[in-house]
C-alpha cells in the first residue's frame, strides 16, 4: 500500500511538472538513486547540457538524482507506466526483464577493461541494448561501474584464503555459486545492512568496486582490499519506449550524440574516482593486495555450466568470449578474408 502510495504521489509530480511548457519544446525527466559527485550523474548532467546546446534549446532533460523520484526498482516501473522518461540501473537489475543480462554477472566474462569496451560499444552491445523494449525498456548506452573485488578482514591471496569466510553478495544465483567455487561461504545481505554485518562478524568479507568500498566507510571495519577483479558489471542507461516513441526523428538523433558524448565523459570521470578512491584507501591503512588472477579464473571455470543448457545466454557468453581478440590479429583477419 505504501509503495502504491509513493507511486501515486511522484506520477502527480512528474504530470504537474509537465504542465505549462511551450508546445515548442520537449522536456524529458531523469531520475536516478545516485549522488552529484557520482561519476554517472556527472555524465547525466553533461548529457543534458549537451542536448539543449545541439538542439538549441528544443530538447531539454531535467536531472533528479539521490533517489527522490523512487528506487531503481520504482523508476523501473515508472518508465514502464510512461511516467519517467529516463533512468540509470545496474545490468543486475535488468536480469529479471532479460535473462541474457545474466552474462554479465560471470566472473571474468571480461578479461579486461578494454574487452568489456569493445563488447558493450559493438554489435553485441547494442542487440543487448534493444532486448528491454518488449518491457517499455529502451537501453541507450552502458556506463562504467568498474570491476568488484574482495574486502575482508582479513588478507585474500589466492582462492584458498577465502575458505571458511563469509562473503556478502547480491541476491544472484550466479554470484552465490562464484563464491562457492572459490571455497567461501556466500552470505546474501541488503547493501544498507551490510556496514554492521562487518562490524559484527555476521560476515567475514565482501565485494565491491573501489569507489563503493571507499564511501561506503566498510575500509573501517574490512581493513585488506584484494584486486582480482572478478566481475565487471555496467550500468545501464534505460529509456521508456513511452517516451521514445513521441519524439521525431530529430529529436533522437540530438539524444542520441548526446547519450555517446556522456559515455566518454562517464568514462573518464569513473577512472578517476577508482584512482582517488584507491589512493584514499592506501591513507586510511588499509592494505591493498594485487593478487595474480590466473588461480581465481580457474576457480570459476564450472560456474559457466550453470547456463550450458540455455542457448540464448550461452551463445551470447560464446559471442563475448569470441570478442576477445587484439586489434592487430582482427587486422589480419580481416586482411586475409579480403585475400580469399
Amino acid at each position: 500500500m505504501k509503495k502504491n502510495i509513493a507511486l501515486a504521489l511522484i506520477f502527480t509530480v512528474l504530470v504537474l511538472g509537465g504542465c505549462g511548457l511551450q508546445s515548442d519544446v520537449t522536456v524529458l525527466k531523469l531520475g536516478h538513486t545516485l549522488d552529484t559527485k557520482h561519476s554517472v550523474h556527472i555524465a547525466m548532467a553533461y548529457m543534458a547540457k549537451r542536448v539543449d546546446e545541439i538542439s538549441e534549446g528544443k530538447l531539454q532533460i531535467e536531472v533528479y538524482p539521490g533517489g527522490v523520484l523512487g528506487s531503481e526498482r520504482e523508476s523501473l516501473e515508472l518508465l514502464q507506466l510512461g511516467s519517467l522518461d529516463f533512468t540509470k540501473v545496474s545490468a543486475a537489475a535488468m536480469e529479471g526483464f532479460v535473462e541474457e543480462y545474466k552474462v554479465f554477472g560471470l566472473p571474468y566474462i571480461f578479461t579486461s577493461k578494454e574487452h568489456s569496451y569493445k563488447v558493450l560499444d559493438g554489435p553485441i552491445g547494442d542487440n543487448m541494448l534493444a532486448k528491454g523494449e518488449e518491457f517499455w525498456l529502451r537501453g541507450l548506452c552502458f556506463y562504467d561501474a568498474g570491476a568488484r573485488s574482495f574486502y575482508a578482514s582479513r588478507p585474500i591471496h589466492t582462492p584458498a584464503d577465502l575458505s571458511g569466510l563469509k562473503i556478502r553478495v547480491m541476491q544472484s544465483i550466479t554470484a552465490v555459486e562464484m563464491i562457492r567455487a572459490m571455497g567461501g561461504s556466500a552470505t546474501p545481505i541488503s547493501w544498507g545492512e551490510l556496514y554492521t554485518a562487518l562490524q559484527s562478524g555476521v560476515v567475514d568479507g565482501a565485494e565491491n568496486n573501489p569507489p563503493s568500498f571507499y564511501l561506503s566507510h566498510h575500509y573501517e571495519v574490512s581493513r585488506y582490499y584484494t584486486l582480482n577483479e572478478h566481475t565487471m558489471i555496467p550500468d545501464v542507461m534505460i529509456m521508456s519506449t513511452h517516451a521514445w516513441n513521441k519524439l521525431t526523428e530529430q529529436e533522437r538523433i540530438w539524444l542520441q550524440q548526446a547519450v555517446d558524448e556522456s559515455v566518454v565523459v562517464q568514462r573518464e570521470e569513473w577512472q578517476k574516482s577508482e584512482d582517488e578512491s584507491l589512493r584514499s584507501l592506501a591513507e586510511e591503512g588499509v592494505e591493498i593486495i594485487r593478487p595474480d588472477k590466473e588461480p581465481f579464473i580457474k576457480a570459476v571455470e564450472g560456474v559457466y555450466d550453470i547456463y550450458r543448457a540455455n542457448p540464448r545466454v550461452y551463445n551470447l557468453i560464446k559471442e563475448i568470449r569470441a570478442a576477445d581478440v587484439p586489434a592487430e590479429i582482427e587486422e589480419t583477419i580481416a586482411e586475409t578474408s579480403e585475400l580469399e
